[in-house]
């Protein structure tokens, strides 16, 4: 069973960076995928990046292609989120999620066992 704490979340303005960050609990982190979601108030839960196992294969959603990071580091049990060039439009709670994955990505939510409790993320114009 995996744990998972966000943070980093916080104010920003327009065109500013924050980066977020997921703990993981336990000594299997490596063999989870990961991935962040967000979700805006009265919205549904969005994904918004995925990272395999290794770290060497990414997928993002357009809308943050080219501004947001992805990455994680296995020695540390932790997954982060670099988002440059923030838009009022990315103002959401934040989740990392984790599933067992020996191979490939996932972008359902569906797909995740293991959800942290969100971190909110808002960008003022």
């Amino acid at each position: 069973q995996v744990q998972l704490v966000e943070s980093g979340g916080g104010l920003v303005q327009a065109g500013g960076s924050l980066r977020l960050s997921c703990a993981a609990s336990g000594r299997t982190f490596s063999t989870y995928a990961m991935g962040w979601f967000r979700q805006a108030p009265g919205k549904e839960r969005l994904f918004v990046a995925t990272i395999n196992w290794s770290g060497h294969s990414t997928f993002y959603t357009d809308s943050v292609k080219g501004r947001f990071t992805i990455s994680r580091d296995n020695a540390k049990n932790t997954l982060y989120l670099q988002m440059n060039s923030l838009e009022p439009e990315d103002t959401a709670v934040y989740y990392c999620a984790a599933v067992r994955l020996a191979y490939g990505l996932a972008i359902r939510s569906s797909e995740y066992n293991y959800w942290g409790q969100g971190t909110q993320v808002t960008v003022s114009s």
